[in-house]
């Protein structure tokens, strides 16, 4: 059954960015773009993104498990430290430079455009490199 709520959760999630806009890279990068020709309507979409999730998040915080059993997992940390902004850093500027993130990444690579599989591929081993140094700080 939590496969099943996880694999229907990232269908409608999917749904979601593709119909709002958000795995288009024009319309990303145009959003990006305050010095030029601003897009604003990804702010109505983040903005409606943040309404629909706070009232579920709140409960959330409520609760020690989730409605089908599995232990709840939320950020406990609350600082900002070097890691945090340059790893937000990191993210914008690719987001900046690609106009994709992942999640929109991850919707639209059964088109099969080579630069979203470029992209994946660059996405994947970045996380096999923090993966990597994650555990090599660890030990």
């Amino acid at each position: 059954m939590r496969k099943l709520v996880a694999f229907l959760a990232g269908l409608l999630f999917g749904l979601g960015l593709l119909l709002a806009g958000m795995a288009n890279p024009a319309k990303v990068l145009a959003f990006l773009d305050l010095a030029g020709v601003w897009d604003p309507s990804l702010a109505l979409v983040m903005a409606g993104a943040i309404g629909v999730a706070a009232g579920p998040l709140t409960w959330a915080r409520t609760r020690a498990t989730s409605l089908l059993g599995a232990p709840m997992q939320l950020p406990v940390k609350r600082e900002l430290d070097r890691r945090l902004i340059g790893g937000s850093l990191l993210f914008g500027i690719g987001w900046g430079i690609a106009g994709i993130c992942p999640g929109p990444a991850v919707a639209i690579l059964l088109t099969g455009h080579w630069q979203i599989i470029v992209f994946v591929l660059a996405m994947l081993a970045g996380m096999g490199l923090f993966h990597a140094l994650e555990s090599r700080r660890a030990s």
